[in-house]
């Protein structure tokens, strides 16, 4: 569905401009936090994250997911990756995060750092770093052939730690809901340090992957507990759906752009105005005038809504991050040192 750029060295050098930003840090991250202890950690993790997504490419939205799910409960520190023990239950097995994938990527990315610089670099900014490359990977420049060696979407801070507390309960607490309506997503970004603007955009995450009929059934089914449909999502659409799953399926999965699943662009924007995303969280972007305008304004714009990604993502990735001697640096990481 999604179109792809023309290729002019124009467009090229005014998409440098805008992906090759330095943000504002913070006091504990900065870009190039370990070109002294590590000085080759963006490059090993790029080059395994190429190395799956060529066997894969459907790999790239269960890294951006990862990424997104850490930071939003006990901030960037790493405690998605924790398993659970025999005394406590952690933030993977939570149900929203009972189908997140993509962990072996960032294992085989940490073994390879603590090969190179052992105890230096965090699984934290590992998932930070694996997120930008893999929504790199999924954009129209990058698979039309044109990344070279020196491409980064937006440039990442590193420098945080890994937490060692990892809940369930804080995962259920804290991770946003697919059924939610725009004001709990309003008050669950704010309280993450987020605004409206940063909400449509991050939503936009929806372009790349796929879903679970689980999460999202209950609009074509039992919208309001009476067995009905819900109303704001285009009939023809949710009648398509219903062919694909049933009320009950918990196995199948859906594209979230039939077609485009993917590939990285403001499409998605195109069927949250047309009533055919497929959250209710998705059409929910509709009901302030925030994120709406934003959604209109976005849906053929591909530069400026890379450029807001890359911002957004940046903010996101400072979210109560752990430092100096805070928390730790994992040997593994899905399990405390």
């Amino acid at each position: 569905m999604g179109k792809r750029l023309p290729s002019s060295p124009f467009l090229s050098l005014a998409l440098a401009f805008f992906f090759l930003f330095l943000a504002k840090s913070s006091d504990a991250l900065q870009v190039g936090f370990y070109n002294k202890t590590c000085p080759d950690v963006e490059r090993i993790v790029r080059k395994t994250v190429i190395a799956f997504y060529k066997n894969d490419a459907t790999i790239t939205a269960p890294l951006l997911r990862l990424h997104f799910h850490d930071c939003f409960v006990e901030g960037c520190d790493g405690s998605v990756l924790l398993n659970s023990t025999a005394t406590n239950r952690a933030e993977k097995d939570a149900k929203p995060n009972l189908s997140l994938d993509g962990f072996y990527v960032i294992d085989t990315a940490k073994a390879e750092l603590e090969a190179k610089c052992p105890g230096v670099v965090s699984c934290a900014d590992i998932l930070a770093l694996a997120a930008r490359d893999a929504v790199s990977l999924a954009t129209n420049l990058v698979s039309s052939g044109r990344w070279s060696k020196d491409y980064n979407m937006y440039q990442v801070e590193t420098g945080r730690r890994d937490g060692n507390v990892s809940s369930e309960s804080n995962a259920l607490n804290n991770l946003p809901s697919s059924f939610w309506g725009i004001y709990k997503l309003k008050r669950n970004f704010a309280s993450k340090g987020l605004s409206l603007k940063d909400l449509a955009v991050l939503s936009a995450a929806h372009a790349i992957g796929n879903s679970h009929c689980k999460s999202f059934a209950k609009r074509m089914y039992n919208y309001t507990g009476k067995g009905d449909m819900d109303p704001l999502m285009e009939k023809s659409y949710a009648n398509k759906l219903k062919k694909q799953c049933t009320a009950t399926d918990t196995i199948r999965v859906v594209e979230m752009v039939p077609g485009s699943s993917t590939t990285f662009d403001p499409t998605y924007f195109k069927l949250v105005i047309d009533k055919k995303a497929l959250f209710h969280s998705d059409e929910a972007l509709l009901r302030s005038q925030v994120t709406r305008d934003y959604v209109f304004s976005h849906v053929n714009n591909n530069t400026g809504f890379f450029h807001d990604f890359g911002v957004s993502m940046v903010k996101m990735g400072r979210n109560q991050v752990l430092e100096g001697q805070m928390g730790e640096i994992r040997k593994i990481c899905a399990v405390r040192n």
